[in-house]
C-alpha cells in the first residue's frame, strides 16, 4: 500500500475506533436505539470506505504487480475468494 493509502486508512481506523468506543458508550447509557443505529450505521460506511481504499491500492498494485510477474491465476482465485467473502 503506498504511502498515502496507508495514512489514509489508518486515519479511518482511528475514526472508527473512536466511533465504536462512542457506540459502547451510548449502549451502556442506554441511549435512544435509533441514535445508536444512526451510528452504527456511519461506522458501517466508513469501514466499507476503509475497504474500498484497500481493495483499490491491491487491485492498482499488487494484482498489476502479479499479473506482469506472470501470477495471474493465483491473484484471480484471490480475487474470487474476496467477491466470495464479500458476498456472504
Amino acid at each position: 500500500m503506498d504511502h498515502d493509502s496507508k495514512a489514509d486508512v489508518l486515519k479511518r481506523l482511528s475514526y472508527i475506533e473512536g466511533h465504536i468506543s462512542g457506540i459502547k458508550r451510548m449502549v451502556e447509557e442506554d441511549t435512544y436505539c435509533v441514535d445508536v443505529l444512526k451510528q452504527m450505521y456511519a461506522v458501517r460506511r466508513a469501514v466499507e470506505k476503509a475497504e474500498s481504499k484497500i481493495l483499490d491500492g491491491h487491485l492498482h498494485h499488487c494484482v498489476l504487480e502479479a499479473v506482469t510477474e506472470g501470477r495471474q491465476a493465483e491473484v484471480f482465485d484471490e480475487l474470487v475468494e474476496l467477491y466470495a467473502l464479500k458476498n456472504r
